[in-house]
């Protein structure tokens, strides 16, 4: 007798417009572990297209974010244990072009999702569909939301203590988190502050209903803090690092809170963290009963989701501003592609962004490779 072959489930692993998956991608590949991000990473041309497993999505990559913590993991300072090679990004959203059954009880072809997960910079992603999250379209502005304004959401609300009146210092404020962390501040009815480099992201934060903006570049950001709050800032949301670390330590109120979410300043250096005059911090922080607490979106995964569908919901109300920057003003124009991966981390290292950095990955809708 012929025997019966069972054909349901193979229409999950067509592309939903017809063309088929390709067997091969590109992605990018950690090689070498680097702070120097293009020695670090090699834009690999034939990978093997990856397969959902049971419990899994298959996410053609429309988007992907760019975070300052991308060069931390290309050099191998999350965990030391990871040897190259590994694939890197941390974030995507995309369509679902194929699934395993299990996770077909959720989603299904054709379907817009962001994921949070490692391997972002490829074509295609494999991701849980646990920890997929279901878009209603694909749009880059979302993707802002992921990590950047998840990060902002999270620690102001566990750390930051924020109530009306308060006045929030906001460091590299017109950058992919920074620009949730004023508009979340301001929401709390707080006075907001923020530091940025040009007169162009002032306008943007001013626009975000940004108090008060200081260009580090043109104005000296002690002086003006100590003229015009002489009582000092209630918390900083600080992101630089080095010299501003100090300077945000130094302009805190009694009580006052500031929490580090990053340092990019040291990130790119060989040796890492830029030093900090840390010897009179206790004498410091006992002076005005204040507190400096650090704030890494891993811990917190457990408040992730209430948080991100709090964003989204603040987003489709026209409550939240998500800026996108495509790197349009870049010397070579906008980030499309893998391989624009290395202009935009360089773009974002010369602090030119306003907003989250995405980069697009275009797909042809019948490439059939």
């Amino acid at each position: 007798p012929r025997p019966i072959l069972d054909m349901s489930y193979s229409r999950h692993f067509l592309d939903f417009q017809g063309s088929s998956i390709p067997s091969s991608m590109k992605k990018l590949v950690v090689t070498k572990l680097s702070q120097n991000f293009r020695e670090a990473v090699t834009l690999q041309q034939d990978a093997p297209v990856p397969l959902p497993g049971d419990g899994d999505l298959l996410v053609r990559n429309r988007f992907v974010g760019i975070n300052a913590s991308d060069i931390n993991y290309s050099a191998g300072r999350y965990d030391a244990s990871v040897k190259p090679p590994f694939d890197i990004g941390f974030e995507g959203v995309g369509d679902v072009v194929a699934l395993g059954l299990s996770a077909s009880a959720d989603y299904t072809v054709g379907q817009a999702v962001a994921y949070v997960k490692a391997g972002s910079f490829a074509e295609y992603t494999v991701v849980p569909a646990k920890q997929a999250v279901p878009l209603p379209s694909v749009k880059p502005e979302f993707l802002t939301l992921m990590i950047s304004g998840a990060t902002a959401y999270i620690s102001l609300k566990e750390l930051g203590e924020l109530s009306e009146g308060k006045k929030v210092l906001v460091t590299a404020a017109a950058g992919g988190t920074g620009q949730f962390a004023v508009q979340l501040a301001k929401k709390a009815q707080c006075h907001v502050i923020g530091t940025c480099s040009s007169d162009e992201k002032g306008g943007f934060l001013k626009s975000v209903g940004c108090d008060r903006t200081i260009n580090y570049k043109t104005e000296n950001v002690e002086s003006v803090l100590r003229k015009d709050y002489p009582e000092g800032v209630d918390v900083v949301y600080e992101s630089v690092g080095g010299k501003m670390f100090d300077l945000a330590l130094n302009s805190l109120a009694t009580k006052g809170r500031l929490i580090v979410i990053g340092f990019i300043t040291g990130y790119q250096n060989p040796t890492g963290l830029q030093p900090i005059k840390a010897e009179l911090l206790p004498a410091k922080l006992l002076k005005k009963s204040a507190s400096i607490q650090g704030f890494f979106l891993n811990h917190y995964l457990s408040e992730y989701k209430t948080a991100l569908k709090h964003l989204l919901k603040m987003y489709d109300r026209g409550d939240l501003v998500c800026e996108v920057d495509f790197g349009d003003m870049s010397p070579e124009g906008k980030f499309t592609g893998l391989e624009s991966v290395f202009r935009a981390v360089d773009y974002m290292y010369m602090g030119k962004n306003i907003g989250k950095i995405v980069v697009e990955l275009p797909h042809s809708v019948n490439s059939k490779l």
